[in-house]
C-alpha cells in the first residue's frame, strides 16, 4: 500500500499569551478545544460530482491541542485515466495511480487513522465537497459512514473575515492572509497541512466571540448577534453539575430562571445559535449577569426552579409563574350546589375536586364538559331551598338543560341525587364521563362537524388534565412524611418529602452506613406543618416533580411515617387515558 502515516511531534504556532506552552488558552467548558482531536482532510479527485468522478488522493492532519498526532496520505487508483485537465491542475497522472489501491483499501486506511468513533472531528476547507465523496465511496463499498461532527474552514472563515480583510475565501488566498507554513498546491497532504494552519488561526480570530468549545463550534457559523457571543464572559466561573440559573437585568432583577443538569453548558448555550426563541434572546441581550445555584441533584434543581420562579415571578418565564393562583372545579357549598371555578382550595375539598388547571380557560373547558354531561344548574346566584313564587326561569330552564331549582321544578332531595353524582365524577370516576365525550366526538365527526369536534375534544383534554392532576395529588399531599432512595452512579440519592413538599436530601456513598444516612436526613431536612389549603406546603407543580421522582424505575421506598393515607389512583380515574392532542 502506498500511503504513508507519520507520528510527529510538530507543534503548530497556537499558542496565546500566558498560555503554557504548546496549549490553547481556552477555558475548560463542555469539550474544551484544546482536548478536541482534529482530522483535517484533503481529497484530490477526477472530477466535482461523487458517482460522476473519483478519488485519487487522499491527505490528512491529526491534529490536538496545537500538536500534530499523525499525518496520512495514499494516493488512490479511480479505475479510470486521469483527465488532463485534473493533471495539469494537481500534477496527478495516471502512470502515478496506476500501482495506487483502490478506493476500498484507502477508505479503509484512512478510516482507522481519523478515529472518527472515537469523536475525532472531520475538518475541512469547503467540507461539503469533501464528505460528499467519502459518504459516497462509503455508500458504495456497504459501509456505515461514522458520522463524524463536521467543521468547514470555509464557514468559519466567512465567520471571522471580511470581505475588507481578504478578496475571497479560498484555501491559497487564507493561507497567505494568514502566513500558513505550508502553501496548498492541490496536493492533498499540502492542502491539509495549509488548512491546519488555517484552522487554527481562525480559532484565535474567533476566540473573543466566544468560540471556546466545541460546541461553539458547532455553532459559531450561526447569526448569533456579536454582542451577543460576547455575553459568554457571563458564564465564566459557573460549574458544571445541577442546578439552577438566573438571569439578571440591570436593576439587579430577576429577567429569567432556568434549570440544567450541566449548570455551565446550559448557560453558555444562550450565547449561541443553539438558543433560538426571541423572546429569550431579547432577554439575554438585557441581562447583565448569570448567577448559580449548585444543587446536590437534578431533583432538587427541579424544585428550586420552581419555587424561584414563584417567589421572583420572573417577566421572561412563562410556564410556572403564580402557581398559588392556579384554577380548581369544585361544588359550592349551598342548598343547590354548582360547579365553580375558584382560585384555593382547602384541604378538606381535595377529595371531590379537579385541578390545578393551567389556565383560566382550561378550567372552563372542564367545567362545560361536566355541566354538559351532569344535570347540574350553571347560573351563579345563590337559591333559598324553597324557590319564591315570584320566581322566573331562565333560558337554560326553558330549553331543558337546567333542572330549574330556581323556580321549585326539583326540590332540594332529588337535586342532592345529581349534586352527589358530581361528587362522584370530581372524586374520580370520570369512565362515563370520558365515554360520553368520546362519543360526541364521533358523531360531530361523523356529521362532518369538524370544529365543533375540536371544541369537543379540548374539554375532554381538559377533563383528563385536571382530574388526573388532583388524583395524583390527593394522598401526596396529605403525608406527614415519605423517603425513598433512588440508585445512581455513585451510589444512592435518599429523598424526603413532607406533605408533598421537597423537605431535603442526602447522597449515600457505596459501602456507607444506610442508617447514619437516614439519621442526617431527619436531622438536616426541612420541617414542613400541615396547611389547611392547597398548595401552602407545596405547590401542584412541586408535588408533581416529587411524584415522578418516586414513582421512576429502581426507585425504593425507605420509609412512610405518621397515619398516611394509601397512594392509590382511582380504578375509573383520569390516570387511564392518554390525553388527546392539544390544537
Amino acid at each position: 500500500m502506498s500511503h504513508a502515516i507519520a507520528l510527529a511531534g510538530r507543534r503548530l504556532p497556537i499558542d496565546r499569551p500566558g498560555a503554557p506552552p504548546g496549549q490553547l488558552a481556552f477555558d475548560a467548558l463542555g469539550t474544551p478545544l484544546a482536548e478536541v482531536t482534529f482530522v483535517v482532510v484533503d481529497l484530490e479527485t477526477t472530477g466535482q460530482a461523487p458517482g460522476a468522478a473519483a478519488i485519487t488522493e487522499i491527505g490528512a492532519v491529526k491534529v490536538r491541542g496545537g500538536e500534530v498526532l499523525g499525518e496520512f496520505q495514499t494516493l488512490v487508483n479511480p479505475g479510470v485515466p486521469i483527465p488532463p485537465m485534473i493533471t495539469v491542475l494537481t500534477g496527478i497522472t495516471t502512470a502515478m495511480v496506476l500501482p495506487a489501491p483502490r478506493i476500498d483499501a484507502a477508505l479503509a486506511a484512512f478510516l482507522e487513522f481519523a478515529g472518527f468513533h472515537s469523536g475525532a472531528v472531520l475538518v475541512a476547507h469547503n467540507a461539503r465537497f469533501d464528505v460528499s465523496f467519502l459518504r459516497a465511496a462509503s455508500s458504495e463499498l456497504g459501509h456505515p459512514w461514522p458520522g463524524p461532527v463536521v467543521v468547514d474552514t470555509l464557514a468559519l472563515a466567512r465567520r471571522a473575515l471580511s470581505r475588507d480583510e481578504v478578496p475571497n475565501f479560498k484555501l491559497a488566498t487564507l493561507a497567505r492572509v494568514f502566513a500558513a507554513a505550508t502553501a496548498p498546491d492541490h496536493r492533498a497532504l499540502s492542502d491539509a497541512r495549509a488548512t491546519t494552519d488555517v484552522l487554527h488561526r481562525l480559532l484565535e480570530r474567533l476566540a473573543p466571540l466566544g468560540l471556546s468549545h466545541l460546541e461553539d463550534l458547532r455553532t459559531i457559523t450561526d447569526p448569533v448577534p456579536a454582542t451577543r457571543r460576547r455575553k459568554s464572559t457571563l458564564a465564566d466561573g459557573i460549574p458544571h453539575g445541577p442546578g439552577v440559573y438566573q438571569f439578571i437585568g440591570p436593576a439587579g432583577e430577576v429577567l429569567y430562571v432556568g434549570t440544567a443538569t450541566d449548570l455551565r453548558s446550559r448557560v453558555r448555550s444562550y450565547f449561541t445559535a443553539a438558543e433560538k426563541r426571541a423572546r429569550i434572546g431579547e432577554m439575554v441581550d438585557l441581562a447583565v449577569e448569570v448567577r448559580a445555584i449548585p444543587c446536590a441533584n437534578v431533583l432538587e434543581a427541579q424544585v428550586r426552579e420552581v419555587r424561584l420562579i414563584d417567589s421572583c415571578d420572573p417577566p421572561y418565564n412563562r410556564r410556572s409563574r403564580r402557581p398559588a393562583r392556579r384554577p380548581w372545579i369544585r361544588l359550592t357549598d349551598e342548598p343547590y350546589p354548582r360547579l365553580s371555578i375558584v382560585r384555593s382550595l382547602p384541604v378538606s375539598e381535595l377529595d371531590a375536586a379537579w385541578g390545578p388547571f393551567g389556565s383560566h380557560r382550561q378550567a372552563t373547558a372542564a367545567l362545560e364538559a361536566l355541566e354538559d354531561h351532569l344535570p347540574l344548574r350553571s347560573c351563579s346566584r345563590r337559591l333559598p331551598r324553597l324557590a319564591p313564587q315570584s320566581a322566573r326561569s331562565c333560558m337554560a330552564a326553558e330549553i331543558g338543560s337546567c333542572p330549574a331549582p330556581c323556580v321549585g321544578a326539583i326540590d332540594v332531595e332529588r337535586y342532592a341525587v345529581h349534586a352527589e353524582a358530581a361528587r362522584t365524577v370530581l372524586a374520580g370516576s370520570v369512565e362515563d364521563l370520558v365515554a360520553h365525550l368520546h362519543g360526541r366526538i364521533a358523531a360531530l365527526s361523523g356529521s362532518l362537524r369538524y370544529e365543533d369536534a375540536l371544541e369537543v375534544r379540548e374539554r375532554l383534554r381538559s377533563v383528563l388534565v385536571g382530574a388526573a392532576r388532583a388524583e395524583r395529588l390527593r394522598a401526596w399531599a396529605r403525608l406527614p412524611e415519605l423517603v425513598a432512595a433512588r440508585p445512581v452512579a455513585d451510589g444512592w440519592d435518599l429523598v424526603l418529602a413532607r406533605h408533598g413538599r421537597f423537605a431535603g436530601s442526602v447522597h449515600l456513598e457505596p459501602g456507607g452506613d444506610p442508617a447514619a444516612a437516614l439519621a442526617a436526613l431527619h436531622a438536616t431536612a426541612e420541617h414542613v406543618e400541615a396547611s389547611g389549603i392547597v398548595g401552602s406546603a407545596a405547590t401542584a407543580e412541586e408535588t408533581e416533580i416529587l411524584i415522578r421522582w418516586y414513582e421512576a424505575s429502581g426507585t425504593r421506598l425507605v420509609e412512610l411515617a405518621g397515619p398516611a393515607p394509601p397512594i392509590a389512583l382511582p380504578v375509573r380515574g383520569a390516570h387511564r387515558w392518554d390525553l388527546p392532542p392539544s390544537g
